[in-house]
């Protein structure tokens, strides 16, 4: 097990646009076009795995291990290298969900290979490829680390009930963060936001998939089957905060800096920025709120026609082995899908990498668990109505 790196690395969300849906492509994926739909018997191609000892896959920049002395090198996977004598060409090239859709879209909907075998997405994200027949079924059979040590809150999100399609890479909550002393109290409420005293200091994610849960579940509301109304809701007391000056503004993940830098008191925010703030600032707190936050994650999925699956499923069960697991987990700092790993990590000699395993934003402990869930993804129906009035208060 590695030592913890000194200087925590710049978050991976912190590269998020957070732009929700709004492209042109993405509304068309978000409309289900018939024509962009895949039937199951048109997802396959030869997989040349067994010849072919190979693949392609891509993720966002920082979002894997790197060697400290070498950030060209990736420890768990060069680990997986060696066992299985398959060569991975790792490519960092994602830096937005709607962005790296409309770069593969156009191979997908016209049945033709991207030239990749593995990509990690946002599950909101992943639903719509889901809904498009754009990734391939996975076998368990190649998978047992999977089917072992998958963390049961995140085993079947409504788009992909089972993870028949998907596999989490990393997980997190969204909730509130804030300062501690300058707030003066505890935040344990999302109508906390709402205080006077905290009027023009408070920020929201700018993106619908981002935001929408939260505000829910601070009404009350079941995030796994929300309804219509519980979104208009949101949007009228949003709109009210927005004319009363409560919130700021709204943000991507630049809320980090206005966090930090004190124009901001409370906000929306992802749990992994918040582990990475409290290095410097530990009067920076993160709240999961009574009445509970969204629990979220990035999925790895299998692109049709790859032509490498059976690697890329041998791949994915590597980093459900809970020692790989650990290790990927003590870099960065993100919800574990593999609790697992908790006991691989507090078995560490190292001070450092020891305590994350007591780090309830890795590995929530009982009471938190029991105030998180997946919220149902936004229908292709729904999309078009929700982000244009979203984006309207928002101003995109």
């Amino acid at each position: 097990m590695p030592q913890t790196p000194r200087t925590p690395s710049l978050s991976r969300r912190s590269l998020l646009r957070a732009l929700g849906g709004t492209t042109a492509l993405g509304a068309l994926a978000g409309c289900g076009v018939p024509a962009a739909y895949v039937q199951p018997g048109d997802r396959a191609a030869a997989d040349l795995s067994v010849s072919d000892k190979r693949l392609t896959w891509a993720n966002w920049p920082l979002y894997i291990d790197t060697d400290d002395k070498d950030t060209t090198r990736r420890p768990t996977l060069e680990a997986f290298e060696k066992r299985t004598g398959i060569s991975v060409d790792y490519v960092e090239e994602i830096n937005d969900n709607d962005e790296f859709f409309g770069k593969i879209s156009p191979s997908l909907m016209n049945h033709q290979q991207t030239g990749r075998d593995l990509i990690v997405i946002s599950d909101w994200m992943c639903a719509r490829f889901v809904r498009l027949g754009w990734v391939q079924e996975m076998d368990r059979a190649r998978q047992p680390n999977v089917a072992r040590y998958l963390d049961p809150l995140l085993r079947s999100p409504a788009f992909d009930p089972g993870r028949t399609f998907s596999v989490p890479w990393q997980s997190g909550i969204t909730g509130i963060a804030y300062n501690r002393r300058k707030v003066g109290r505890e935040i344990k409420h999302v109508s906390d936001l709402w205080a006077s005293d905290l009027k023009g200091r408070v920020t929201l994610l700018s993106g619908l998939d981002e935001a929408f849960a939260l505000l829910m579940q601070g009404n009350g509301v079941d995030i796994t089957q929300w309804t219509a109304d519980d979104f208009h809701l949101v949007c009228d007391q949003v709109e009210k905060h927005v004319r009363s000056g409560q919130i700021r503004r709204f943000t991507g993940n630049d809320y980090i800096k206005d966090l930090a830098g004190g124009d901001v008191l409370a906000c929306q925010a992802y749990s992994g920025d918040v582990i990475q703030l409290q290095a410097d600032d530990p009067d920076i707190h993160f709240v999961v709120p009574q009445e509970g936050a969204e629990l979220w994650a990035e999925s790895l999925m299998i692109p049709n026609l790859a032509r490498h699956k059976a690697n890329a499923e041998r791949l994915i069960d590597h980093y459900y082995d809970p020692a790989v697991a650990a290790e990927l987990a003590a870099w960065v700092n993100y919800v574990c899908p593999v609790p697992a790993a908790q006991d691989i990590l507090a078995s560490s000699k190292d001070e450092d990498t020891a305590a994350l395993a007591e780090d309830p934003l890795i590995f929530p402990d009982t009471s938190m668990r029991g105030r998180l869930a997946i919220a149902r993804d936004i229908t292709s129906t729904e999309r078009v109505e929700f982000a244009k009035r979203w984006n309207a208060i928002v101003g995109l």
